[in-house]
């Protein structure tokens, strides 16, 4: 994963944890829920913020000791961050677990309506027919039918999209939202906090507009029997079973007294006598800022079979990442189908371009993709080398045969998550990313304890997924909750 700031590459660690949470600790649907606020509402219900300061605080005292997160964490590894990185992130967690009292420290109320003023301008007392205007003619038009107008706007409103209880119960501050800047101020640097996420597009496109379960999809009338909100949920809580079920041998699924044997460990890593199909995976963080320096490492030259782009990252699709894909690897960008501030001819330039850049990367596209399709699929030819990249040898690890494409792998659709019980070779590269926000920040609260290493909003961050001991993907993303992208801009 790739992130912008060191704010995303926490939520990260924190969304991890709560999924891979102990069952016997955590049941099935508080997880669900759990999930759902923290990554998708602006305000949390009080038992929810307890967690949150709860795994801020075990988080901050394990990122300076690495061998007690690998034993803690297995799945986890930090030590290829800078140690500046690493203080940066600790600091994060700090302000999370309630190192700066009160709700004062992000109120987040208050800087959710300024953006949303800042936004909107002189719409802005007309900002239930804006947002109704951007449902039905835009997020409607391209796919998104589900997502009721009562959900939307409350989130268009108040930042909380998935209402599980009594809407009196949100009341605390998301603080996982919150991410430093530095701003200009009278003429001087100034580092500052405050929600600069998405306010226009919403969390409901990720999991809430298509399901297995074609009962979900159901109309009556004309209406959605189901609201996005009650999808999502569906969807991630399937997912967590799912998960669930990969942590355990295949004879215990059923057996309670089987599921019960094993350490945490075994169960969330899968490593089972009996099962070896189930390989363990780690989740690998990559210091700030070397995108473009990958390629220069032989270990990962040829290495993938998948390159994932999402639409907030194309600006990174070139030559150099292409040679981190092995030949005959698969190439999957992201459009910007439900960016509403994007007008019909702004999509289809935006298609155009991503075309552009996958040839000019080595890319051949394997299906023509419109502006009103999600993803753009290409392939790299089996023949293709890197281009116009010197042959730099490996420093210390051999660089491995890349293996040939296989046709499930051909025909897969990207993940948003960690594919877990995957093969030992290495298949996929990807690079990920969310642009769900689509207008200019503002800022609202100062944070002078944020260095300006922190507050830096260049690309940041990798994560390396792997099923073995050998690297088996790799994610650059904006932000694991598709709330933290850097904005592109109204239109």
């Amino acid at each position: 994963m790739l992130e912008q700031n060191l704010e995303a590459v926490a939520r990260h660690m924190l969304l991890f944890s709560l999924v891979l949470e102990d069952p016997e600790k955590m049941g099935l649907q508080e997880r669900s829920e759990t999930f759902l606020e923290v990554w998708g509402n602006a305000q949390l219900r009080a038992p929810v913020a307890a967690f949150v300061r709860a795994q801020a605080v075990r988080l901050a005292l394990l990122v300076p000791e690495p061998a007690r997160l690998e034993r803690e964490l297995p799945w986890l590894r930090l030590c290829a961050l800078k140690f500046r990185e690493r203080d940066a992130l600790e600091a994060v967690f700090r302000f999370w677990s309630g190192g700066e009292q009160g709700p004062e420290a992000f109120p987040v109320g208050r800087l959710w309506d300024a953006r949303v003023r800042h936004y909107l301008g002189s719409r802005y007392d007309a900002r239930r027919g804006v947002s109704d205007w951007d449902l039905r003619m835009k997020l409607h038009d391209r796919g998104a039918r589900v997502i009721h107008t009562q959900e939307f706007r409350r989130w268009r409103d108040t930042g909380v999209a998935f209402e599980l209880r009594d809407s009196s119960a949100y009341h605390a501050p998301n603080r996982t939202l919150a991410s430093g800047r530095l701003l200009t101020h009278h003429g001087e640097r100034v580092a500052t906090r405050g929600y600069w996420g998405d306010i226009a597009t919403g969390p409901f496109v990720a999991f809430g507009i298509e399901a297995d379960d074609q009962s979900l999809l159901q109309t009556r009338n004309g209406q959605p029997v189901k609201t996005a909100g009650e999808i999502t949920q569906h969807n991630v809580t399937e997912v967590l079973r799912e998960l669930a079920a990969w942590g355990r041998p295949r004879a215990a699924q059923g057996d309670p007294e089987k599921e019960l044997e094993g350490s945490p460990e075994q169960r969330l890593s899968g490593v089972h006598s009996g099962d070896p199909a189930r390989a363990p995976f780690t989740l690998h963080f990559l210091p700030l800022g070397s995108a473009h320096a990958l390629h220069h490492k032989g270990c990962y030259q040829g290495r993938f079979q998948l390159l994932y782009v999402a639409c907030g990252m194309v600006h990174l699709l070139g030559p150099e990442l292409a040679a981190c894909v092995a030949p005959g690897g698969n190439l999957v960008v992201e459009s910007a189908r439900f960016l509403v501030d994007l007008r019909s001819e702004q999509l289809q330039a935006f298609s155009a371009r991503i075309g552009e850049l996958a040839g000019a990367a080595g890319f051949t596209p394997r299906a023509a993709a419109g502006p009103s399709e999600t993803f753009a699929r290409f392939t790299k030819p089996t023949s293709a080398g890197p281009r116009n990249l010197p042959q730099i040898p490996s420093l210390g690890a051999p660089s491995p045969v890349a293996p040939s494409a296989r046709p499930d792998q051909a025909q897969g659709e990207p993940a948003s998550h960690a594919k877990v019980g995957a093969d030992p070779e290495p298949q996929s590269l990807s690079l990920s990313a969310h642009s769900l926000c689509c207008d200019t920040p503002v800022p609202i609260a100062a944070a002078p304890s944020l260095g300006s290493d922190h507050t830096h909003r260049d690309p940041s961050s990798y994560a390396r997924v792997e099923a073995s001991p050998e690297p088996q993907s790799l994610s650059l993303t904006s932000d694991g909750g598709s709330r933290d992208q850097e904005p592109p801009g109204r239109h």
